[in-house]
């Protein structure tokens, strides 16, 4: 079967918690990058060497795992990408990948975007190609491992997504607590995914090593086995949000065993408050101090 080339990488949310302050005698950001955090989109914020964003990173991962296209969904206001990564709607060469911009607008009635399901929905309308092949949606907050890109790449199954260790996650123990649970059969097929799990929920999700499994926004999907769903995706009643979880979800009440959970054990450094920003920097600076593109 022939490796899918296709990653959507979700960059147009309102990012309301890198947004919220900060006590500034608690914090260790300059005055810029606190500008940035509450002025740019999360996958923007300058934590790479040279000033570099994170989008940077998770591209380079990306291109290492044998992505050639890439859509970047960006707000109406997502100017700024294109002064990163070209300034066409489609086909930039950006280091050898090609890049394509996809717009989430807001409806009229929202002031925010309409969740992951929207911004999707709306890429695959302005690129209906994807509907007849096979892509990778992801967040540009997250920087996703290149083992990771390459197994959802790898794996036969219509649609995936990476199902992580919950005990490998470097995160204070209240943020891992709000992670999106998975529960999956003894072959490792989606049965259900789980938002904000309470306690008691919680003792009912793991596996049968006994691990307990999050989503962290990464999924393969089949363009024309999810297209209905995601043109019919509810709105979460609470949230008030149309989602990808549900989408998938969604999918497998009409085709069961067609979502796999591929399991990996390994830390993904994320850019959702503030302070994961110095956090982030750190970890590139030990673990990518220079992106060799040539080699990519």
């Amino acid at each position: 079967m022939t490796k899918h080339l296709n990653l959507v990488i979700l960059a147009g949310g309102a990012s309301s918690r890198m947004k919220k302050p900060v006590d500034p005698d608690n914090s260790n950001l300059t005055e810029e990058e606190v500008q940035q955090a509450n002025e740019r989109s999360k996958g923007l914020i300058s934590v790479g060497s040279e000033g570099r964003p994170l989008l940077d990173y998770v591209l380079f991962n990306a291109k290492k795992a044998g992505y050639k296209k890439i859509y970047i969904v960006i707000g109406e206001e997502g100017t700024l990408f294109k002064e990163f990564y070209g300034n066409k709607d489609r086909d930039n060469n950006f280091k050898g990948l090609s890049i394509s911009f996809a717009t989430q607008y807001i409806p009229e009635s929202r002031e925010k975007p309409f969740g992951t399901a929207d911004a999707l929905f709306q890429t695959v309308e302005q690129y209906p190609e994807l509907n007849s092949q096979m892509y990778t949606v992801c967040n540009s907050d997250n920087l996703y491992s290149v083992v990771a890109f390459e197994a959802l790449r790898n794996t036969v199954s219509p649609n995936a997504f990476i199902s992580y260790d919950r005990d490998a996650l470097d995160f204070p123990s209240e943020r891992i607590q709000r992670f999106a649970l998975v529960k999956l059969d003894e072959f490792g097929y989606l049965l259900d995914i789980i938002e904000k799990p309470s306690e008691f929920e919680t003792s009912q999700y793991a596996d049968r090593y006994g691990k307990l499994r999050v989503s962290m926004n990464i999924f393969k999907l089949a363009g024309s086995l999810v297209y209905p769903y995601l043109k019919n995706c509810p709105i979460h009643p609470i949230r008030n949000e149309k989602e990808l979880p549900t989408v998938l979800l969604n999918t497998l009440k009409d085709h069961p065993k067609t979502a796999i959970g591929i399991p990996l054990s390994e830390h993904v450094p994320d850019l959702t408050a503030k302070d994961d920003i110095v956090v982030v920097k750190e970890y590139l600076e030990k673990n990518y101090p220079v992106l060799d593109w040539e080699n990519a």
